[in-house]
Protein backbone atom coordinates (compact mmCIF):
# COMPACT_ATOMS: atom_id res chain seq x y z
CA UNK A 1 0.00 0.00 0.00
CA UNK A 2 0.76 3.47 -0.89
CA UNK A 3 0.30 6.44 1.00
CA UNK A 4 -1.51 8.66 0.78
CA UNK A 5 -4.14 6.26 -0.57
CA UNK A 6 -6.35 7.90 -2.76
CA UNK A 7 -8.84 7.73 -5.54
CA UNK A 8 -9.80 9.39 -8.77
CA UNK A 9 -12.89 11.33 -9.93
CA UNK A 10 -13.37 13.16 -13.03
CA UNK A 11 -9.31 12.66 -13.21
CA UNK A 12 -8.49 14.73 -10.23
CA UNK A 13 -7.10 12.61 -6.93
CA UNK A 14 -8.81 12.50 -3.62
CA UNK A 15 -8.56 11.85 -0.43
CA UNK A 16 -10.50 9.24 1.36
CA UNK A 17 -10.45 11.18 4.67
CA UNK A 18 -13.58 12.64 3.42
CA UNK A 19 -15.60 10.09 2.75
CA UNK A 20 -14.85 8.06 5.97
CA UNK A 21 -15.47 11.22 8.05
CA UNK A 22 -18.77 11.63 6.83
CA UNK A 23 -19.47 7.40 7.09
CA UNK A 24 -18.17 8.45 10.48
CA UNK A 25 -20.88 10.82 11.68
CA UNK A 26 -23.93 9.12 9.96
CA UNK A 27 -23.12 5.54 11.27
CA UNK A 28 -22.61 7.04 15.07
CA UNK A 29 -25.74 9.21 14.49
CA UNK A 30 -27.64 5.45 13.12
CA UNK A 31 -25.90 3.45 15.76
CA UNK A 32 -26.65 6.11 19.04
CA UNK A 33 -30.89 5.91 17.46
CA UNK A 34 -30.00 2.22 17.46
CA UNK A 35 -29.28 1.94 21.25
CA UNK A 36 -31.74 5.03 22.20
CA UNK A 37 -34.78 2.40 21.14
CA UNK A 38 -33.75 -0.35 23.64
CA UNK A 39 -33.72 1.98 26.48
CA UNK A 40 -35.69 4.09 28.23
CA UNK A 41 -34.59 7.53 28.72
CA UNK A 42 -35.12 9.35 31.25
CA UNK A 43 -34.58 12.56 29.06
CA UNK A 44 -36.80 13.34 26.75
CA UNK A 45 -36.71 13.76 23.15
CA UNK A 46 -36.52 17.62 23.24
CA UNK A 47 -33.49 17.79 25.95
CA UNK A 48 -32.05 15.48 24.08
CA UNK A 49 -31.69 17.50 20.87
CA UNK A 50 -31.12 20.18 22.80
CA UNK A 51 -28.25 18.15 24.23
CA UNK A 52 -26.83 17.14 20.76
CA UNK A 53 -26.90 20.79 19.78
CA UNK A 54 -24.69 21.89 22.80
CA UNK A 55 -22.02 19.11 22.01
CA UNK A 56 -21.95 19.83 17.85
CA UNK A 57 -21.25 23.53 18.94
CA UNK A 58 -19.28 22.84 21.50
CA UNK A 59 -17.16 20.76 19.42
CA UNK A 60 -17.16 23.02 16.49
CA UNK A 61 -15.63 25.95 18.83
CA UNK A 62 -13.01 23.56 20.59
CA UNK A 63 -11.76 21.43 17.71
CA UNK A 64 -10.93 24.59 16.04
CA UNK A 65 -9.37 26.70 18.61
CA UNK A 66 -6.91 23.25 19.95
CA UNK A 67 -6.12 22.71 16.49
CA UNK A 68 -5.05 26.15 16.14
CA UNK A 69 -2.91 25.48 19.46
CA UNK A 70 -1.18 22.47 18.74
CA UNK A 71 1.37 24.76 17.10
CA UNK A 72 1.12 27.96 18.50
CA UNK A 73 3.99 29.79 16.97
CA UNK A 74 1.98 29.80 13.43
CA UNK A 75 -1.04 31.05 15.27
CA UNK A 76 -0.07 34.73 14.24
CA UNK A 77 -0.08 33.68 10.28
CA UNK A 78 -3.23 31.75 10.80
CA UNK A 79 -6.28 33.21 8.47
CA UNK A 80 -9.46 32.56 9.11
CA UNK A 81 -9.83 30.10 6.56
CA UNK A 82 -7.14 28.03 7.99
CA UNK A 83 -8.74 28.23 10.90
CA UNK A 84 -11.92 26.53 10.18
CA UNK A 85 -10.48 24.32 8.12
CA UNK A 86 -8.14 22.12 10.45
CA UNK A 87 -9.57 20.35 13.60
CA UNK A 88 -8.73 17.82 16.56
CA UNK A 89 -10.85 15.42 17.85
CA UNK A 90 -9.48 16.01 21.46
CA UNK A 91 -10.49 19.67 21.03
CA UNK A 92 -14.19 18.34 19.99
CA UNK A 93 -14.67 16.48 22.81
CA UNK A 94 -13.67 19.04 25.24
CA UNK A 95 -15.56 21.69 23.59
CA UNK A 96 -18.19 19.36 23.24
CA UNK A 97 -17.97 18.39 27.31
CA UNK A 98 -18.24 22.21 28.12
CA UNK A 99 -21.23 22.52 25.30
CA UNK A 100 -23.16 19.78 27.32
CA UNK A 101 -22.73 20.59 30.40
CA UNK A 102 -23.59 24.98 29.61
CA UNK A 103 -26.89 23.37 27.57
CA UNK A 104 -27.97 21.21 30.29
CA UNK A 105 -27.54 24.11 33.26
CA UNK A 106 -30.01 26.40 31.29
CA UNK A 107 -32.65 23.73 30.44
CA UNK A 108 -32.56 22.38 33.63
CA UNK A 109 -31.15 18.51 32.89
CA UNK A 110 -29.37 17.20 36.02
CA UNK A 111 -28.89 13.61 35.87
CA UNK A 112 -25.92 12.25 33.54
CA UNK A 113 -26.75 12.25 29.83
CA UNK A 114 -23.64 10.99 28.51
CA UNK A 115 -23.55 6.89 28.82
CA UNK A 116 -25.91 6.51 25.61
CA UNK A 117 -22.93 8.14 23.44
CA UNK A 118 -19.77 6.22 24.16
CA UNK A 119 -20.65 3.38 21.50
CA UNK A 120 -21.54 5.49 19.11
CA UNK A 121 -18.41 7.73 19.19
CA UNK A 122 -16.10 4.57 19.94
CA UNK A 123 -18.10 3.08 16.02
CA UNK A 124 -17.18 6.95 14.97
CA UNK A 125 -13.88 7.05 15.89
CA UNK A 126 -13.17 3.92 14.25
CA UNK A 127 -14.55 4.76 11.24
CA UNK A 128 -12.87 8.24 11.44
CA UNK A 129 -9.54 6.99 11.90
CA UNK A 130 -9.28 4.66 8.39
CA UNK A 131 -9.50 8.05 6.92
CA UNK A 132 -6.69 9.21 9.05
CA UNK A 133 -4.58 6.51 8.41
CA UNK A 134 -5.01 6.83 4.56
CA UNK A 135 -3.49 9.88 4.39
CA UNK A 136 -0.40 8.78 5.77
CA UNK A 137 1.59 12.37 6.15
CA UNK A 138 -1.09 14.04 4.18
CA UNK A 139 -3.24 14.20 7.94
CA UNK A 140 -0.93 15.44 10.98
CA UNK A 141 -1.53 11.95 13.05
CA UNK A 142 1.22 10.11 12.08
CA UNK A 143 3.83 9.01 14.54
CA UNK A 144 7.90 10.00 14.68
CA UNK A 145 10.40 7.74 13.09
CA UNK A 146 10.69 4.51 14.83
CA UNK A 147 12.28 0.97 14.51
CA UNK A 148 9.43 -0.65 16.19
CA UNK A 149 7.96 -3.88 14.01
CA UNK A 150 4.71 -1.48 14.01
CA UNK A 151 6.64 1.07 11.86
CA UNK A 152 4.95 1.82 8.73
CA UNK A 153 6.28 4.15 5.46
CA UNK A 154 3.77 6.65 5.56
CA UNK A 155 4.55 8.48 2.16
CA UNK A 156 7.87 10.07 3.20
CA UNK A 157 10.25 7.27 3.19
CA UNK A 158 10.59 7.14 6.56
CA UNK A 159 9.53 3.79 9.41
CA UNK A 160 6.84 5.54 11.23
CA UNK A 161 4.22 4.77 14.25
CA UNK A 162 1.02 4.79 12.45
CA UNK A 163 -0.79 6.53 15.39
CA UNK A 164 -3.98 6.21 13.30
CA UNK A 165 -3.82 2.64 12.97
CA UNK A 166 -2.82 2.80 17.21
CA UNK A 167 -6.31 4.51 18.17
CA UNK A 168 -8.06 2.18 15.51
CA UNK A 169 -7.08 -1.03 17.75
CA UNK A 170 -7.26 0.58 20.81
CA UNK A 171 -11.30 1.78 20.02
CA UNK A 172 -11.50 -2.15 18.83
CA UNK A 173 -10.14 -2.65 22.67
CA UNK A 174 -12.59 0.09 24.25
CA UNK A 175 -15.50 -1.06 22.48
CA UNK A 176 -15.22 -4.59 23.72
CA UNK A 177 -14.82 -3.30 27.02
CA UNK A 178 -17.84 -0.92 27.15
CA UNK A 179 -19.86 -4.28 25.21
CA UNK A 180 -19.05 -6.46 28.53
CA UNK A 181 -19.56 -3.66 31.14
CA UNK A 182 -23.02 -2.75 29.72
CA UNK A 183 -24.91 -1.56 32.99
CA UNK A 184 -22.14 -3.13 35.55
CA UNK A 185 -21.62 0.78 36.26
CA UNK A 186 -23.39 3.53 37.62
CA UNK A 187 -25.74 5.91 35.49
CA UNK A 188 -23.11 8.41 34.01
CA UNK A 189 -19.91 6.46 34.73
CA UNK A 190 -19.60 4.71 31.20
CA UNK A 191 -19.58 8.06 29.89
CA UNK A 192 -16.46 9.53 32.77
CA UNK A 193 -14.57 6.10 32.11
CA UNK A 194 -14.30 6.58 28.54
CA UNK A 195 -13.43 10.35 28.22
CA UNK A 196 -10.86 9.26 31.21
CA UNK A 197 -9.68 6.26 28.84
CA UNK A 198 -9.38 7.84 25.22
CA UNK A 199 -7.17 10.69 26.75
CA UNK A 200 -5.15 8.39 28.79
CA UNK A 201 -4.59 6.82 25.79
CA UNK A 202 -3.70 10.52 23.89
CA UNK A 203 -1.42 11.94 26.54
CA UNK A 204 0.69 8.50 26.36
CA UNK A 205 0.70 8.90 21.88
CA UNK A 206 1.58 12.19 22.34
CA UNK A 207 4.83 11.26 23.17
CA UNK A 208 5.57 9.14 19.99
CA UNK A 209 4.19 12.34 17.84
CA UNK A 210 6.23 14.94 16.34
CA UNK A 211 4.12 17.98 18.51
CA UNK A 212 4.54 21.43 19.29
CA UNK A 213 4.83 22.02 22.97
CA UNK A 214 2.60 24.85 24.12
CA UNK A 215 4.08 24.84 27.69
CA UNK A 216 6.41 23.11 29.81
CA UNK A 217 7.50 21.31 26.70
CA UNK A 218 3.76 19.27 26.69
CA UNK A 219 1.69 19.94 23.84
CA UNK A 220 -2.27 21.59 24.13
CA UNK A 221 -2.94 17.57 23.84
CA UNK A 222 -1.11 16.92 27.13
CA UNK A 223 -2.20 20.28 28.88
CA UNK A 224 -5.96 19.13 27.88
CA UNK A 225 -5.59 15.27 29.07
CA UNK A 226 -4.61 16.32 32.37
CA UNK A 227 -7.43 18.55 32.57
CA UNK A 228 -9.61 16.05 32.25
CA UNK A 229 -7.54 13.63 34.49
CA UNK A 230 -8.18 16.70 37.24
CA UNK A 231 -12.04 17.38 35.80
CA UNK A 232 -12.95 13.90 37.01
CA UNK A 233 -10.88 13.19 39.44
CA UNK A 234 -13.68 12.51 42.25
CA UNK A 235 -14.69 9.63 39.52
CA UNK A 236 -10.80 8.04 39.45
CA UNK A 237 -10.78 8.09 42.91
CA UNK A 238 -13.60 6.29 43.56
CA UNK A 239 -13.11 3.89 40.43
CA UNK A 240 -9.51 3.15 41.81
CA UNK A 241 -11.22 2.22 45.55
CA UNK A 242 -13.41 -0.09 44.49
CA UNK A 243 -11.45 -2.32 42.23
CA UNK A 244 -8.53 -1.92 45.03
CA UNK A 245 -11.18 -3.31 47.20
Amino acid sequence: MNFPVRFELFGELYHWHYIFETLAFLIGIRVYYFLKKKIVDPISDENRLWIMLGAMIGALIGSRVVAALEDPESIKHLSLLAFFSNKTIAGGFIGGLFGVELIKKIIGVKIASGDLYVIPIIVALFIGRIGCFLMGIDEPTFGVETHFFTGMDLGDGLKRHPVALYEMIYMVFLFLFFIFLKKRLINGDHFKLFMVLYFLYRFLVEFIKPYHPLFLDLSVIHWISLFIFNYYYKFILRISNSILK
